[in-house]
């Protein structure tokens, strides 16, 4: 259990670091090639977005880090069940800020992000 909660708090620090750094290809390395992203747009709709897509969308977003901003992200909790665990993670992307809640599974030995759900305020 302490190797899973040192595995996963790495996966947690990689995802933040992506984000600071809006590397899509950091972020490939820690989702699962079948996952996605769901959301309530500020239409109020649920979307979903397979993982090739968004991380398509990150590509093209202006890094935090690239900006000047101060990082503001932590992680508020890991939850372990067997294979599967959750991630509630923290962070502000300028003007917004973001709660994300990660499911992962551990695939052949490693966590791996299956799915995010993500909510975001200004």
């Amino acid at each position: 259990m302490d190797t899973d909660n040192r595995a996963l708090r790495s996966l947690a620090q990689t995802y933040l670091d992506s984000a600071y750094e809006m590397d899509a290809d950091k972020f490939a390395s820690i989702f699962h090639p079948s996952s996605s992203v769901t959301k309530v747009g500020d239409d109020g709709n649920v979307s979903v977005t397979p993982i090739a897509t968004w991380l398509a969308a990150v590509r093209n977003l202006k890094a935090p880090k690239q900006q000047g901003l101060e990082r503001q992200d932590q992680i508020l909790s890991i939850d372990v069940e067997g294979e599967l665990a959750l991630l509630k993670l923290k962070l502000q992307i300028s003007p917004r800020y973001f709660t994300d809640m990660l499911s992962c599974l551990k695939v052949d030995g490693t966590w791996k992000i299956a799915q995010k759900v993500m909510t975001s305020k200004i």
